[in-house]
């Protein structure tokens, strides 16, 4: 992997599931894939409770054939610790959820989750009948315009703890052990991330929570947001340095921020727009990591994002990712020539939204095996597919793509 990330060609593609919470796998596909491999029985921890991400043990790690390991914060998404664990039954599936993991279920199917457990504020999350994830519950207080403090926005935000600190030690010290390489998220630097704007984790969130509201407002409050994010860089470049402190360079990249700039076919803001707003921050950010460690600045951001890889790479990103090829001005080969040197693309395997979930395996094999042929050849590409693997995605489509990647290593894996 660390080949990969240097832009020099390994003797393989290294492979990526589970390393990021923006790369890893519903929990009904890791189950199904614990049974697939006859692996030990047993409930399977969701170690993301918003998009309901299944932990990736080390052995189903190794019959997968993967090479990363994921760093994870010790508070995930809704202010739950993972630390403690319990059983719930998720329409017929048992797995295991954080203790603090609270829920309601509506006369309608519908399941709300509380934040940090506490069942006597609002829930901050709902999980609709039909869907297999949360959706983010928006609770906006009313803006009273003369009344709008930026520090409402930064609550989330403050200097991490000792007992964070000593969680990462802890689990870095055990990535460093496990040989494969690290992919680290250690939060507070998503900047506009509209999956955190709301505030999920939060009893009773201040300022500007709703998601609308939100882009309303990088047009019309551009001061506000320029200092909610002045003040995010600081109090996260302050954690990075006290984290690097604690656990140095066995980290190779760091999950900087998930905030999407593209659509299907378009994107949320102009080039200049992204220039002004996020990208001085960015580059803040991206600037102290590569001056103060030895980690990868990782970048997430779905859809049509071509238009912004420049200013991507002059901001300090080293990664792109999810890679969506199915979006407009993604074409496989044109990135790869362009920006091939330049930028490392971490997804672009294979399309989750249809080819994964609907296709055949010969399907999946083939387009497989044409992304590899393209982002492979002189390194820089660490293979993972368009986002994360969904609930109902056949095992045999997951195995399929998993075999062409080793088919194409030339690999022998069970």
């Amino acid at each position: 992997m660390r080949a990969a990330l240097q832009h020099r060609e390994p003797d393989r593609i290294p492979v990526d599931f589970g390393g990021t919470t923006v790369t890893g796998m519903h929990v009904s596909c890791v189950a199904g894939l614990r049974h697939y491999y006859g692996l030990t029985p047993g409930p399977v921890k969701v170690h993301e409770p918003g998009q309901m991400l299944g932990l990736v043990e080390d052995d189903l790690r190794a019959a997968m054939g993967l090479d990363v390991i994921g760093l994870f914060p010790r508070k995930v998404k809704f202010g739950l610790p993972t630390t403690a664990w319990k059983e719930w039954n998720f329409r017929g599936l048992e797995v295991l959820v954080p203790v603090d993991f609270r829920t309601r279920t509506e006369p309608n199917g519908d399941i709300l989750i509380y934040p940090e457990g506490d069942e006597t504020v609002a829930p901050s999350g709902s999980m609709p009948m039909g869907s297999a994830f949360f959706d983010t519950i928006v609770r906006q207080p009313e803006i009273d315009e003369a009344k709008l403090d930026p520090q409402d926005n930064l609550e989330e935000y403050g200097a991490v703890s000792e007992e964070d600190l000593d969680h990462l030690e802890r689990s870095a010290r055990a990535a460093a052990a496990s040989g494969y390489g690290v992919a680290a998220g250690f939060g507070g630097t998503g900047l506009g991330d509209i999956a955190l704007v709301p505030g999920p984790g939060l009893k009773n969130p201040k300022g500007i929570r709703d998601v609308a509201e939100w882009y309303i407002s990088t047009r019309t409050r551009r001061g506000y947001i320029h200092k909610v994010f002045e003040r995010q860089c600081e109090i996260a470049i302050g954690n990075l340095a006290r984290i690097h402190a604690r656990i140095g360079d066995v980290v190779d990249s760091m999950y900087v921020c998930g905030t999407d700039f593209g659509t299907q076919t378009s994107a949320f803001c102009s080039v200049a727009t992204f220039r002004e707003l996020w990208f001085p921050y960015y580059k803040l950010i991206n600037d102290w990591v590569h001056a103060n460690t030895g980690w990868k600045c990782f970048k997430h951001s779905c859809g049509s994002v071509e238009r912004f890889f420049e200013s991507f790479i002059e901001a300090g990103f080293d990664i792109i990712n999810p890679v969506q090829c199915s979006a407009t001005g993604m074409e496989p080969a044109g990135l790869k020539q362009k920006y091939g040197s330049r930028l490392v693309f971490w997804g672009g395997g294979v399309d989750t939204q249809k080819t994964l979930p609907f296709g055949t395996p010969h399907q999946v094999r083939e387009e497989v095996l044409r992304r590899c042929e393209i982002f492979a050849p002189g390194g820089g590409f660490v293979f993972n597919s368009i986002h994360n693997l969904q609930a109902g995605t056949p095992v045999e489509n997951i195995v399929a793509m998993l075999d062409a990647v080793h088919q194409f290593n030339g690999v022998s894996h069970a």
